[in-house]
């Protein structure tokens, strides 16, 4: 089984992004794509309301990365500090090798390239640091782009579960991709 820690915190670059850890200054960023509903418009959980409900939401980032449960990052340009999003290891199973990757970004940082660079270097840090075997996405199967981001970065869907999850008064699909460490 695999030993995860994420002290210290590991802040990662790329060309042209630092992936940092998420802190509470971060609220307006947060909230702007956790309140609105287009950006959450295939994610099945509630819309932030309130400052209040952003920094819980920062709180619950920071303690899985206390308990080693998960990680996210801020995702910001190098040369601006500004949280435009955010990536992370989700429901990480240490028993089987295996996380699950999310992501979000903040509509107009859409069609940059942004989310696959910051992908590509959240899977390098899995592979080569986390030691993971596999790592899977569940995505929206109406959620065009980030199959594309998924796909250019070398993910194969495995799965399309027929409503198999229920939120907000309806039964939603989800679709799972994984890529496998070579």
């Amino acid at each position: 089984m695999l030993t995860i820690s994420f002290t210290p915190f590991p802040n990662l670059e790329t060309e042209r992004l630092l992936l940092r850890r998420v802190v509470p200054t971060d609220v307006k960023e947060i909230f702007a794509l956790r309140s609105n509903p287009e950006t959450m418009k295939y994610i099945p959980r509630p819309l932030l309301k309130t400052d209040e409900d952003t920094l819980e939401h920062v709180a619950m980032i920071d303690s899985k990365i206390d308990t080693n449960e998960g990680i996210n990052w801020a995702i910001a340009l190098k040369d601006n500090p500004k949280l435009i999003g955010i990536i992370g290891h989700y429901r990480i199973k240490p028993e089987h090798f295996r996380a699950e990757i999310g992501y979000m970004l903040l509509p107009e940082y859409h069609g940059k390239g942004i989310i696959s660079e910051a992908v590509k270097e959240a899977i390098r840090y899995g592979f080569q640091v986390m030691k993971l075997h596999s790592i899977e996405a569940v995505i929206d199967p109406e959620n065009q782009a980030s199959a594309k981001v998924l796909e250019k970065n070398g993910f194969v869907k495995e799965a399309h579960f027929k409503e198999n999850e229920y939120y907000d008064g309806r039964f939603w699909d989800s679709v799972v991709y994984s890529l496998v460490d070579t």
